[in-house]
């Protein structure tokens, strides 16, 4: 585990999150730019850190389970941050919070009870934290610039990141439910085979 954390991509994880109280802090102060420079200087190294895993062929274990909780507690502290200063609307978060905490309490009890052990993301799933982080990025920007195209593209970023959410949840529910179901379908054929 050691040698897996001093490795050069899991370093890099373990940089954003030290990133993550620091965007919290220039928040709170109001500093947006700052807090802007930040979020943008994480998903550089987001980026980065998966790229060094190929290049370097450094993949590990840890890093598949540390770099989704890096960019999960984030963009869940961002959102949580900036609702709190009265940036995101309360439905918003409420809805993005919700989703990833059943998602993550239905995970933990299939693969607790062993009936499964892989979750595989989906584009939609991709393509909701794309939608969160882009609002994140408009909300900062428009606390610094204040233009009319920012404030409209923010409210763009809130309708999709709230239409990707619900259907991202609904999805994964879904898809879950056929998985299961599957490996369910499999289990017995490999008994009765026996």
């Amino acid at each position: 585990m050691i040698s897996q954390l001093r490795s050069a991509p899991n370093l890099l994880t373990l940089l954003r999150l030290v990133f993550v109280p620091f965007a919290v802090i220039a928040v709170l102060k109001g500093h947006y730019g700052w807090a802007l420079a930040i979020f943008v200087v994480a998903g550089i190294s987001d980026g980065l850190d998966g790229l060094l895993a190929r290049l370097l062929e450094q993949k590990t274990t840890l890093g598949q389970y540390l770099d989704p909780i890096a960019d999960k507690l984030l963009l869940s502290t961002m959102f949580l941050v900036l609702f709190a200063t009265h940036k995101i609307p309360l439905t918003v978060t409420v809805l993005v919070f919700s989703r990833d905490i059943i998602i993550v309490i239905i995970c933990s009890l299939l693969y607790a009870s062993g009936a499964m052990k892989t979750f595989r993301p989906s584009w939609l799933g991709k393509a909701n934290t794309v939608a969160q982080i882009a609002t994140v990025l408009l909300v900062l920007l428009h606390e610094i610039s204040g233009s009319f195209w920012i404030a409209k593209a923010r409210q763009l970023g809130f309708n999709v990141t709230v239409a990707f959410t619900v259907l991202s949840g609904v999805h994964y529910v879904v898809r879950l439910a056929f998985d299961l179901r599957h490996h369910s379908t499999e289990s017995k054929s490999a008994e009765s085979g026996k």
